[in-house]
């Protein structure tokens, strides 16, 4: 394993997390100061929020589902297969895919800080980067899962990719069935931002 830094975080209503109510301050002085436009502030955030990430790792994996041939060139360059779509933002150097299939479930981390794919997954969950499932994941996955709601067989195989400043990962969730016939955009829709992290799977079609 190599890794880097992470944190467990539920939405409550408009609460802010003590993470989120730092940032606030920290974004305050600045501007006070300023240091900071607010207006481009906000549209960096909104950026990474809603255009940039998750989205980018959602038409990604539609894309795969749908097309053998990318499927393939994603897992075995993810950076460069990326890069041909041109409707997707550029990813960093090293972007690795991992596919999910019955056999095995792969799950990311980053144990030393926080590394993640900002670029197809936008901004990262505050659990993601604490300590409790940072060290967690790597001892007991099954039971890191579990807590998510996520309960896989025992014949399942879970292996927990670590992140890095050099390395990132992608995680290439299974298709859900009953989505023959289903457009890229309309399969899109179904990928969640934890079922690229690994931590939850793909909406079910029912629910769409």
């Amino acid at each position: 394993m190599a890794g880097h830094d992470h944190d467990h975080h539920h939405e409550h209503g408009s609460e802010l997390s003590e993470t989120e109510l730092r940032v606030r301050a920290l974004e305050t002085v600045l501007t006070e100061k300023g240091y900071v436009d607010p207006a481009a502030l906000d549209a960096i955030v909104e950026a990474y929020q809603t255009r940039i990430g998750p989205r980018n790792g959602a038409a990604v994996v539609a894309r795969a589902w749908v097309d053998p041939a990318f499927r393939q060139a994603l897992l075995d360059d993810a950076t460069k297969a990326i890069g041909t779509l041109g409707h997707v933002s550029a990813v960093g150097d090293h972007l690795v895919a991992v596919a999910n299939t019955l056999e095995r479930h792969n799950v990311i981390v980053c144990t030393l800080c926080s590394c993640y794919p900002w670029e197809m997954l936008g901004l990262p969950p505050v659990w993601y980067k604490a300590a409790p499932y940072r060290s967690r994941v790597v001892k007991d996955p099954r039971g890191v899962l579990a807590d998510f709601g996520l309960r896989l067989p025992e014949t399942t195989e879970i292996r927990v990719w670590d992140s890095t400043a050099e390395t990132r990962f992608l995680v290439l969730p299974m298709r859900p069935e009953g989505t023959d016939g289903w457009s890229e955009a309309e399969l899109a829709e179904l990928v969640t931002r934890d079922s690229m992290i690994g931590t939850g799977l793909p909406a079910s079609p029912s629910a769409k």
